[in-house]
């Protein structure tokens, strides 16, 4: 996937300003697409130049004028032929994985020690999910509300979405806790 994509899914959902979609990026989209605010400004750029986005400029009293992106026809059918293309498995990159791999070479109590750092952003990252899951689908986020068709059709999208990240928070902990506890009981 391009960041180009993630920008167009992005706008896809509302249109909005640079600043808006960094904001974007730092929530909800960054939880599973990484971008910083330069490189998502560097792709807007490029993206309007491509005819993909067009940019409505707002003046603003007493603040710098804005852009405000909508998905141009041209940026909806290439998100679309991207969504409809077979996405491969991308290859796990984790720093703390080569760490464990190599780990021999070091007491287990450093390892467990970066495993228990680990372990509190996953906590995090799983809270902060659950409070989403909360906020956005109260009484919803059982497993029953994907039969539900209460939830609206892009609603049903960013639920699932929102339910692979619980769940990989939720598996990486129990994993966390399985390592931890082979580690310490090996001391």
């Amino acid at each position: 996937m391009a960041l180009s994509h993630a920008i167009l899914a992005a706008i896809n959902d509302r249109s909005c300003s640079g600043y808006d979609l960094a904001k974007q990026f730092d929530g909800s989209i960054g939880f599973f697409w990484n971008a910083t605010h330069q490189q998502i400004y560097r792709e807007l750029t490029k993206l309007e130049e491509q005819s993909q986005i067009d940019a409505q400029l707002v003046r603003q009293e007493h603040r710098p004028n804005k852009k405000i992106y909508s998905l141009t026809s041209k940026g909806e059918e290439t998100l679309r032929s991207w969504i409809e293309m077979p996405s491969t498995v991308s290859p796990l990159k984790d720093d703390l994985l080569v760490k464990i791999f190599a780990g021999s070479i070091v007491s287990p109590e450093t390892i467990v020690t970066e495993l228990k750092h680990h372990r509190m952003q996953h906590l995090e990252s799983l809270h902060t999910y659950q409070a989403i899951a909360a906020q956005d689908f109260p009484d919803r986020w059982s497993k029953t509300c994907l039969r539900q068709s209460q939830l609206s059709n892009v609603g049903r999208y960013q639920y699932i979405t929102l339910r692979q990240g619980i769940r990989f928070e939720t598996e990486w902990l129990a994993w966390c806790a399985e390592a931890i506890d082979l580690l310490e009981s090996a001391a």
